[in-house]
C-alpha cells in the first residue's frame, strides 16, 4: 500500500546561513560523520591524506578553499560506497612555530634564545602550536569539511619523530644521507639553512637591488701573451664585472670569461678622460650608451686570451678581523689573520663555460663563498675561499663591521665611486628569493649541511611522476613540478634551530665517527639508558651521550634538526608509527588515492611526499614506489579586484564575514564554479553572493513549488509512472537530461574536476524550472489527481530528489535541508542523512541524444525570437502575428513545423514560417570572425577578410548550408569562423547565432494589441495576488472601476482573464478601500481583489 505524505510546507525566506545552522544539529545529533565510515565497514577503501596545516595561526579563506575541495571529493566517493577515513593533522615544528614564539618574547635571534633556554623555549613552542586550534575546528566544522579532528596525527609526538628516525636510518644506511661543505640558502634572521623547495616558495618578482659595473685594475707587471698583443703605451687597464651583490666584493677571488665569446679592449673617453676597458664585444653598444662615451674598439679577441691574467682586489682586505680564509681544494687552510696582517691572496680571471655575454658585461665576479657555481668553480680552480660575514649576514669586521649585507650595499657603492672603480651605478629589478616565513632577503652562505641524496633516484623521481601520478590540472605533471624534478638537486635538510624533529646522527669528539640511531629503543640500548625516552626533542635529546664503539670516546649529538618539510614528507608512515606499530593500517592506506593543497606546494608537500616515497622504494623499504595517486593542485585566491590579500593591504577577507551572510554552501559553490581548481580566482563577498543566487534561488522556488502542489494533490510516490507510455515528450526529455547531467557530474568528479562536473547541475536546474516546470504549469495545477498530473508530479520528485543527491558533496547543507523534508516521503529510519544515501547511478535507456538535440534547436529559436523582440523593445506579453524561421537543413526545418505549437506560445505569436536562408526579409553583410581567426593564422586574417567582403554572401550561406564549411584561400571556414549580420526590411526585426536566423513581424493590428493589454492586465492581478500572500488555489472577485479600455478588454477577453487568475466574478463599481492602480496604454485602472475564502 502507497504511503500518503505531506511535506513541511517550505518558506519564501531562504535564509541559507539559519538553514545550514539547523543542519549541522542534525548531523551531531545523528553522528551522520562517523556513520559515514562505521557503516562501510565492507565496503572497498578510499585513502586520502590530509596536508597539515599550522594551527598557530588564524584560518584564512585560502584554508577554506584547500578544505572544500578535499570535503568535495571525499563526501562523493562516501557517496560512491567507498569507505573513506578522514585523518586530521597538524604540522607542529619548525620555523613559523619559532617565529611566533621569538615575537612573543621580544626575542631577535638565536643568541637571545639560548640566552632565554632552549628548554624553556621549546616548552613555548609546544605550548603555542594550538593556539588557535578552536578557530581551525570552528571553520571546519562550519564549512562542512568533514574531517577526524579528535584523532590527528601531530608532527610533535614521539611516535611520529620515532618514524621519521626510522626513515633517516633507511636512508644513511643505503648511503643517500650525507654532510658536505657546500654553498647553501641562508635566512640571516633565522640564522637556517633552507632547501631548494623552501627557496621556492619565497621568490619575490620586481625586487629592486644594485646593479653595478665595476673597473678591476688589471697587474700590467706580467708576464702574458696578452700584453704582447696591444700597444706598449697602454699602460693602465681594467675588466670590467657586472654585480648586483656589491656586498660580495671583498670575497672576490676571480673573474670568470667564456672562453669562446668574443672580447674587446675599448678606449672609453668622457669629458677629455680616456680609459682602456675590457668587455664583451657585443655589448659595447649598450654600455656606451649607458654612460654617454664615446669608444674606440682598440683590439678584440676570444676569451681563453685573458685566461690566468692576474688583477688587483677591488677592496683590500688585509687589515679586517676575523675573516676565514682559505684555498679550496689545497689541503691548506689558512685561518683568520690578525689585524694589519697582509693576506696574501693572488686574484686571477679564469675560464668558465657558464659565462653568457647577453646581459652585464660578458665577465662575472666570482666569490667561492656566495654562490654555488662560484663554489665549484673555486674547487675546480683551487681559488681562495674569504668568509667576510656571519650566518645572521652581518659583517664581521672592516669599515663595515656589524653592517647587515643590504645595508652595506649603500657604503661599498660610495667607497668605490670615492675610489674611482665604478663605471655605472643602477639599480635592476628581477626574481629575488626571501625566506618564506621570516620575509628577510635569502644569503648564498658556504657552510656544512646535512643532505639528502635526491639526485640519486632522479631518474626514479621523475618516472613516478610521469607513469603514475595523475594531477590536476594536467600540465603540472610536465609543467610546474615535472620541471621542478628535472632540476633537482640535493636537500639539505638540516636546520639550525630548536625546534623541531631533532637529527638522530651521533658524532664522535675524538674520531668523528658518525652513527645513525633509527628508533628510540636502539637510542636507549645504546646509550645505556634506564628509562625510555621520554621527550625526544631539544635539550633532552642533546644530553644523551653514545660510546663510540671506535675509540671509546663520547659521541654527541649533532645540534640540527629537520626541516620541517620533512616532517610533512613523512606522515605517509609517521601517522601510524610506522614500521613499529598498525603495519596492516599503513598498507592498506599507501599510496593515498587523493590528496590537494596550493599550487605552491609543488615545490613543498607534494615534493617531499614524492621524494621520500621514491627514495624508500629505491632501497626496499616500502612496497609503492608513490605516495599519491590524483593530486588537485589549486591556485591562490585573490581579491575582488585581482589583487593578492594581505592584511598590510587592508583587503583580507575573514571567512566568517561572507559565511554569517551568505553561507557556507555559497562559498563552495563560488569555490568550484568560479574557474577550474588549478586557476587564480577572485574572491570577494559580492562574488560570491552573484555565483549562488541563481542557482540556489531557482533550486529553492522548485522545491518550494513541489511541495506547494505535492501537498494540495495528496502526493503519493509511484515508480512505476516514471517509465508509463503516458509520459509527454517533456517527461522523457526531462529524464533524460536529469541522467546526462548525473552521467556528465559523475564523469567530472571522477576527473576531479569541480567546475566541469558543478557546471552540468547548474545546467539541469536551470531547464527544470525555466521549460519543464513552467512549460508543464497546467499539469501541476490539476488537483484532480489525473493520471497525466501524477505523472508530472512523480517525474518532479523524481528530478528534485536525484539533483540534490548530486549535488550534497558541493552543498551539503542545502542539498540536506531539502532531503529531510522529501525524505518524509521515503522510509525515514533507512536513511538519516543525505550523506548516508548511494550516488545516483544514470541509466543510458533512459538517455535520448536525439530528443536532447531536438530540444536545444527549439529552444536556440525561441532565443533568437526573443532577441527580436528585445531588439525592437517589445514585450512577449504583446501576441505578434508571425515569426520567420531559416535553420540549416530540413530535418531542422521539420521539427520546428512539429513543435509549433510550443514555440507559439513560448513566443506570444499567431503562426510560424520556415524560409531559406535567401529570404526576402533580409539583407546579410559577412566578415571574418578576427576574434576566433586571428589567434590561429595571424596578420592574414586581414587579407582573408578583404576576400570574403567581396563575395557574394548568398553565394557564400549556399555554401556553408550545403557542406557546412567553404574554402577561402586554403583556409577551412565553418560558420563559427565568419560573422554574419542580418538586417531585416521594414517592420520587422531579425536575429542570427551561427545560421540560424528568425525574422519577427512587428505590426500589431487593434485586435493584437487589445490581447496584449489582457495579458498585461493579468499580469497586474497576479503580481497583487502575490503581495496580498493569496495562496495559488485561492478564488477571487476582481472589482474595477469604469474605463473604457477595460470594457474593451473584457468584452474580448473575460473568460481567459478569468481562467488566469482564478476568478469567479469580474464586477464593475466604485472603489473607495483596498485598491490598486496601474496603467496599459496611458489609461489608469483601479482594481479591488476579493479573496473568496477570506469574505465567506
Amino acid at each position: 500500500m502507497q504511503k500518503k505524505t505531506i511535506f513541511d510546507d517550505v518558506s519564501n525566506n531562504f535564509l541559507l546561513p539559519e538553514i545550514e545552522e539547523e543542519i549541522i544539529k542534525i548531523w551531531q545529533k545523528k553522528n551522520v560523520f562517523k556513520r559515514t565510515i562505521d557503516e562501510k565497514k565492507t565496503s572497498k577503501k578510499f585513502t586520502f591524506y590530509e596536508g597539515p596545516p599550522t594551527a598557530n595561526g588564524i584560518p584564512g579563506i585560502h584554508h577554506v578553499l584547500a578544505r572544500v575541495l578535499k570535503d568535495l571529493i571525499l563526501r562523493y566517493k562516501t557517496m560512491q560506497n567507498y569507505k573513506v577515513e578522514r585523518k586530521a593533522g597538524w604540522d607542529t615544528h619548525g620555523l613559523p612555530v619559532e617565529l611566533e614564539i621569538e615575537k612573543q618574547l621580544g626575542l631577535t635571534n638565536k643568541n637571545d634564545i639560548e640566552k632565554y633556554g632552549i628548554e624553556e623555549f621549546n616548552a613555548k613552542c609546544k605550548d603555542s602550536v594550538f593556539k588557535y586550534v578552536k578557530e581551525w575546528e570552528k571553520l571546519t566544522n562550519r564549512i562542512g569539511y568533514w574531517v577526524d579532528m579528535d584523532n590527528p596525527y601531530i608532527t610533535y609526538e614521539n611516535n611520529y619523530i620515532e618514524s621519521g628516525w626510522w626513515i633517516f636510518k633507511q636512508l644513511w644506511e643505503n648511503d643517500l644521507i650525507f654532510r658536505d661543505f657546500r654553498v647553501t640558502p641562508q635566512c640571516g634572521r633565522c640564522e637556517t639553512s633552507l632547501s631548494s623547495h623552501e627557496i621556492a616558495l619565497g621568490y619575490k618578482e620586481n625586487t629592486i637591488d644594485p646593479s653595478v659595473f665595476i673597473k678591476f685594475k688589471i697587474n700590467m707587471d706580467q708576464k702574458h701573451l696578452f700584453f704582447k698583443k696591444i700597444n706598449k703605451t697602454i699602460q693602465d687597464i681594467a675588466i670590467v664585472a657586472w654585480t648586483t651583490t656589491p656586498w660580495t666584493l671583498p670575497a672576490n677571488t676571480a673573474l670568470a670569461i667564456n672562453p669562446n665569446a668574443s672580447y674587446a679592449l675599448i678606449k672609453s673617453t668622457k669629458d677629455s678622460h680616456e680609459e682602456y676597458l675590457i668587455i664583451a664585444e657585443e655589448l659595447i653598444k649598450t654600455i656606451s650608451e649607458k654612460i654617454s662615451s664615446e669608444t674606440e674598439t682598440i683590439f678584440i679577441f676570444k676569451g681563453e686570451l685573458l685566461d690566468q691574467i692576474e688583477y688587483f682586489p677591488i677592496i683590500k682586505i688585509n687589515s679586517w678581523e676575523n675573516i676565514t680564509t682559505f684555498q679550496l681544494n689545497s689541503g691548506e687552510k689558512i685561518e683568520s689573520k690578525k689585524t694589519n696582517e697582509y693576506i696574501d691572496i693572488t686574484r686571477k680571471i679564469i675560464i668558465a663555460d657558464f659565462v653568457g655575454t647577453d646581459e652585464g658585461t660578458g665577465i662575472v665576479h666570482i666569490a667561492p663563498a656566495f654562490g654555488d657555481e662560484d663554489y665549484k668553480l673555486g674547487q675546480l680552480h683551487k681559488l681562495y675561499f674569504i668568509q667576510h660575514i656571519d650566518s645572521k649576514g652581518n659583517f664581521y669586521g672592516g669599515p663595515y663591521k656589524g653592517m647587515f649585507i643590504k645595508k652595506a650595499d649603500k657604503e661599498i657603492i660610495n667607497h668605490l665611486i670615492h675610489e674611482k672603480s665604478i663605471l655605472l651605478n643602477e639599480t635592476i629589478k628581477h626574481t629575488y628569493p626571501f625566506c618564506w616565513r621570516c620575509d628577510d632577503p635569502i644569503i648564498y652562505y658556504a657552510k656544512p649541511s646535512w643532505y639528502i641524496k635526491t639526485t640519486a633516484v632522479k631518474k626514479l623521481l621523475i618516472q613516478g611522476n610521469k607513469d603514475y601520478i595523475n594531477w590536476i590540472p594536467e600540465h603540472i605533471k610536465s609543467g610546474r613540478f615535472g620541471e621542478w624534478l628535472e632540476g633537482n638537486i640535493d636537500w639539505a635538510f638540516s636546520r639550525e634551530r630548536y625546534w623541531g624533529t631533532p637529527l638522530p646522527f651521533w658524532e664522535c669528539n675524538n674520531c668523528a665517527n658518525v652513527i645513525c640511531i633509527g628508533s628510540f629503543e636502539e637510542l636507549k640500548i645504546k646509550a645505556n639508558l634506564d628509562n625510555d625516552i621520554q621527550d625526544p626533542h631539544r635539550p633532552y635529546i642533546d644530553n644523551i651521550k653514545i660510546v663510540c664503539e671506535k675509540c671509546n670516546k663520547n659521541m654527541q649529538r649533532v645540534s640540527e634538526v629537520a626541516d620541517a618539510w620533512f616532517d610533512s614528507g613523512a606522515m605517509p608512515y609517521a601517522q601510524w608509527h610506522y614500521p613499529f606499530e598498525n603495519q596492516d593500517s599503513f598498507l592498506e592506506n599507501f599510496p593515498a588515492d587523493f590528496i590537494t593543497e596550493g599550487m605552491d606546494q609543488t615545490r613543498g608537500w607534494f615534493y617531499t611526499l614524492h621524494a621520500l616515497a621514491t627514495l624508500l622504494y629505491s632501497i626496499g623499504a616500502i612496497p609503492e614506489q608513490i605516495s599519491f595517486k590524483n593530486c588537485i593542485s589549486h591556485g591562490i585566491i585573490l581579491d575582488g579586484k585581482g589583487q593578492k590579500m594581505s592584511k598590510s593591504r587592508g583587503n583580507a577577507i575573514e571567512p566568517f564575514e561572507v559565511i554569517d551572510k551568505h553561507g557556507a554552501d555559497a562559498i563552495r559553490w563560488y569555490m568550484y564554479t568560479s574557474s577550474p581548481p588549478g586557476n587564480t580566482r577572485r574572491f570577494s563577498s559580492e562574488l560570491v553572493e552573484e555565483s549562488s543566487r541563481k542557482t540556489f534561488t531557482t533550486l529553492w522556488n522548485i522545491y518550494s513549488f513541489f511541495v506547494t502542489y505535492a501537498n494540495l494533490a495528496s502526493f503519493k510516490i509511484n515508480k512505476e509512472l516514471l517509465t508509463s507510455s503516458k509520459r509527454t515528450e517533456l517527461d522523457r526529455w526531462i529524464l533524460s537530461e536529469l541522467h546526462q547531467t548525473i552521467k556528465k557530474t559523475s564523469t567530472g568528479l571522477d576527473n576531479y574536476e569541480p567546475s566541469e562536473a558543478a557546471r552540468p547541475i547548474t545546467q539541469f536546474i536551470d531547464q527544470l524550472s525555466n521549460w519543464y516546470i513552467r512549460r508543464n504549469r497546467r499539469r501541476f495545477w490539476k488537483t484532480d489527481n489525473s493520471t497525466d498530473s501524477i505523472i508530472a508530479m512523480n517525474i518532479l520528485y523524481e528530478c528534485l530528489l536525484k539533483i540534490i543527491q548530486i549535488s550534497a558533496p558541493f552543498i551539503p547543507f542545502l542539498s540536506e535541508s531539502i532531503y529531510q523534508n522529501l525524505a518524509k516521503s521515503q522510509n525515514e529510519k533507512k536513511y538519516d542523512s543525505i550523506h548516508l544515501t548511494s550516488w545516483p547511478v544514470f541509466e543510458e535507456q533512459l538517455i535520448d541524444e536525439e530528443l536532447s538535440e531536438k530540444l536545444k534547436l527549439i529552444q536556440k529559436m525561441i532565443s533568437l525570437g526573443r532577441r527580436t523582440r528585445q531588439q525592437s523593445s517589445i514585450k512577449i506579453r504583446q501576441p505578434l502575428a508571425k515569426i520567420i524561421f531559416i535553420t540549416k537543413n530540413k530535418k531542422e526545418e521539420k521539427i520546428l513545423q512539429e513543435s509549433r505549437q510550443e514555440i507559439m506560445e513560448e513566443l506570444n505569436v499567431k503562426n510560424i514560417e520556415i524560409n531559406d536562408f535567401n529570404s526576402s526579409y533580409i539583407t546579410y553583410a559577412i566578415s571574418i570572425n578576427k576574434a576566433i581567426l586571428g589567434p590561429k593564422i595571424g596578420r592574414e586574417v586581414n587579407k582573408l577578410n578583404e576576400e570574403i567582403m567581396k563575395m557574394e554572401p548568398i553565394q557564400i550561406l549556399e555554401e556553408l548550408h550545403s557542406t557546412g564549411h567553404i574554402n577561402l584561400n586554403h583556409h577551412d571556414l565553418s560558420f563559427k569562423d565568419i560573422n554574419i549580420k542580418v538586417s531585416a526590411i521594414e517592420n520587422y526585426s531579425a536575429a542570427q547565432d551561427s545560421g540560424y536566423i528568425a525574422i519577427l513581424d512587428l505590426q500589431i493590428s487593434q485586435k493584437l494589441e487589445l490581447e496584449g493589454a489582457a495579458r498585461e492586465f493579468i499580469r497586474h492581478i497576479q503580481n497583487q495576488r502575490q503581495k496580498s500572500n493569496f495562496n495559488v488555489t485561492d478564488r477571487i472577485e476582481i472589482i474595477y472601476e469604469n474605463n473604457n479600455l477595460v470594457e474593451k478588454i473584457l468584452k474580448v477577453h473575460q473568460n481567459f482573464i478569468a481562467n488566469e487568475t482564478l476568478a469567479t466574478a469580474i464586477i464593475q463599481k466604485n472603489i473607495t478601500e483596498d485598491f490598486f492602480e496601474f496603467k496599459i496604454n496611458e489609461s489608469l485602472i483601479k482594481l479591488c481583489l476579493v479573496n473568496n475564502k477570506l469574505n465567506k
